[in-house]
């Protein structure tokens, strides 16, 4: 069935990303793990590495890969099997780092398949959209996972630890800055933690149990979370007396930098971020 595609390819083996597929013995690998992919998704997801840039239509992957007299339900099948394919790449059909959908017409791969030599012409696209995530710093994905995790229960202890000692903080604001500061200063402490423990809350419970459309959700969210962790930088300040001006500047360029670390490490653990 994948013969003629063998023996156009100088190898078995097709290298992209951090995936390598294995014609020969139908293996998906990633960073060294096989993945768990039965055998006609590994046959789609063959049929667009061998042609990659290029469209593969729904009726050549019928002809190819479901014989005339196989009595199936080709339209579920073929959706079922693109679909396996993506949830083991972890790709996403809104936002798609390997395979793209032409609607009613067929699939493409758009990844950047390893060689030696310049892309074909139908790949240029899919360079251009894979050198941003090429420079991301590699790690393993549970490092990457487990730091993400450590900041949102930082933030979830900061939350709890903020409201646990709002009369103090209301105090102080109140003697560095009058009364009607300080209850400004209070509310806003109430109003910021009220938006904020449900997105740790969130945020903490999808690392957890590793939810594979994180990165495409984090990245709708990341405006509200910029905002919310940059003025909640700010308490900061009210740490001064106890630490002092040198440790409380690095807490507060740390905090103005986290969530652009949480979204560096968003995309190194989640493709789709």
């Amino acid at each position: 069935m994948l013969r003629k595609m063998r023996e156009n390819l100088p190898s078995t083996v097709i290298r992209f990303a951090e995936y390598e597929a294995n014609l020969r013995s139908g293996e998906l690998i990633r960073q060294g793990h096989r993945l768990k992919l039965q055998e006609k998704p590994f046959q789609v997801l063959a049929a667009l590495l061998t042609r990659p840039g290029e469209l593969v239509t729904r009726e050549e992957l019928r002809q190819s890969l479901w014989p005339a007299d196989t009595f199936v339900d080709f339209e579920h099948g073929l959706n079922t099997a693109v679909n396996k394919v993506r949830e083991a790449l972890r790709d996403s059909a809104g936002n798609p780092r390997f395979i793209e959908t032409l609607p009613r017409r067929g699939y493409r791969f758009i990844g950047a398949i390893a060689n030696d030599g310049p892309p074909p012409a139908g790949q240029q696209r899919a360079v251009s959209l894979q050198n941003p995530r090429d420079e991301l710093p590699t790690a393993p994905r549970f490092a990457s996972r487990s730091l993400l995790l450590l900041i949102q229960l930082a933030y979830l202890g900061s939350y709890i630890s903020a409201l646990h000692h709002l009369i103090w903080v209301r105090m102080l604001a109140r003697f560095s800055f009058g009364p009607v500061q300080a209850l400004t200063i209070s509310s806003c402490i109430i109003l910021w933690c009220a938006m904020g423990l449900p997105v740790r809350f969130y945020l903490s419970f999808a690392i957890a149990f590793d939810y594979r459309l994180l990165g495409e959700k984090f990245r709708r969210l990341f405006p509200v979370l910029l905002l919310l962790d940059v003025v909640w930088s700010g308490m900061t300040l009210f740490l001064l007396p106890e630490i002092g001006l040198g440790l409380g500047f690095a807490l507060f360029v740390l905090a103005i930098y986290s969530p652009f670390a949480q979204r560096t490490l968003v995309r190194m653990a989640y493709t789709a971020g």
